[in-house]
């Protein structure tokens, strides 16, 4: 059997072109495998043969999605190519989504079989997983060794047509799909074990798990809003003119606080919208349209409230890992609680 021809996805710090700095580069195509891509064909043992490694920005994958997927289409066309690989992306934010994105495409519009591997916290995961087999990874490539053998297990039976077991067994993530499988005991019995395993103390494993989700008590009303402190913020990404502190356009890294001393309204021009989830012209033209300091403004003079606050926190919500966007809101209520804060009007888009 001929190795399969194979194209390889990967952001500009696995293409060895440098790291964020480098972040706004467009995509191109390189004969063959690079260092990563060689660790690839290892791992599938001569299954696939990298015929070319396509390398782009991850802020010009994230800020450009249309333009990255018909250059990676035309090279999987160019080069005949049967099989695609993007990643591992670990629980990288930009790269996972241009990871995951492109799988999703390529699968769904290309009919080929794809491959993927990335942390559970990866924004990726969510866009992919249903259409392609996405590999657990860790967080970081320190996990690499295990995150290349689960691709090339998988996706060397993707190659031949073999079964692929469950979830639990060769270890993606569930893809929302329901199988028929054989057990030795018939399902009646199976819940009774469970729920006396339950009623006893011992362990279990369910075989629906449920979704979870968090339960956040409202916040208590404001006692006195007459004299009361309130702030503004938004994770719409509107920022200063320029970025000044590169908040990035999806799965922010960060979040900045900037000041309104002296401010009676953002000007277009002087504000900027940093989100790549919407349509930015609305805010560009007017940012108080997302961050609304001048209704704000004109409440604080109409004494609807005591005095606003001479700064506001921002970020960007656009898939933003959940434990990322916890840990945000979580130092954004710490410095407006130390300024004597007692609410805030936080906009989303």
């Amino acid at each position: 059997m001929c190795a399969v021809k194979t194209v390889h996805y990967i952001n500009q710090f696995y293409g060895q072109i440098g790291g964020e700095e480098k972040a706004g580069v467009g995509p191109s195509a390189l004969d063959g495998a690079n260092n990563l891509g060689k660790q690839i064909e290892k791992a599938f043992n001569g299954e696939i043969s990298i015929v070319k490694t396509v390398i782009c920005g991850d802020n010009y994958a994230a800020e450009h999605p249309e333009k990255i997927k018909n250059f990676v289409f035309q090279v999987i066309k160019d080069n005949d190519a049967g099989f695609f690989i993007a990643g591992p992306s670990f629980a990288a934010g930009r790269y996972g989504m241009a990871c995951g994105t492109l799988c999703q495409t390529v699968a769904r519009e290309l009919k080929l079989p794809v491959i993927a591997a990335m942390n559970e916290v990866s924004p990726g995961v969510d866009i992919a997983k249903r259409d392609v087999y996405v590999v657990k990874t860790s967080d970081s490539a320190r996990d690499m060794k295990n995150a290349l053998a689960g691709m090339a297990r998988i996706g060397t039976k993707l190659l031949k047509g073999e079964r692929i077991g469950l979830p639990t067994e060769e270890g993606y993530y569930p893809r929302g799909i329901r199988v028929n499988i054989r057990e030795e005991k018939r399902g009646a019995r199976r819940a009774v074990d469970m729920l006396i395993a339950k009623a006893t103390g011992k362990p279990y494993i369910t075989e629906l798990p449920m979704p979870t989700y968090d339960h956040v008590p409202p916040a208590p009303a404001v006692k006195d809003i007459k004299h009361a402190l309130l702030a503004i913020g938004t994770e719409g990404g509107i920022v200063p003119r320029g970025n000044p502190d590169h908040i990035e356009a999806h799965n922010a890294s960060k979040w900045k606080s900037y000041s309104l001393v002296g401010i009676e309204t953002l000007k277009a021009g002087d504000y900027e919208v940093a989100h790549g989830g919407y349509d930015p012209v609305p805010g560009n033209a007017n940012p108080n349209r997302v961050l609304p300091l001048d209704v704000a403004r004109a409440c604080q003079k109409e004494l609807d409230f005591g005095a606003l606050l001479d700064e506001y926190p921002v970020t960007v919500g656009n898939v933003t890992a959940v434990k990322s966007a916890e840990k945000y809101g979580h130092e954004m209520g710490l410095r407006l609680q130390e300024k004597g804060v007692q609410g805030i009007v936080l906009t989303s888009t």
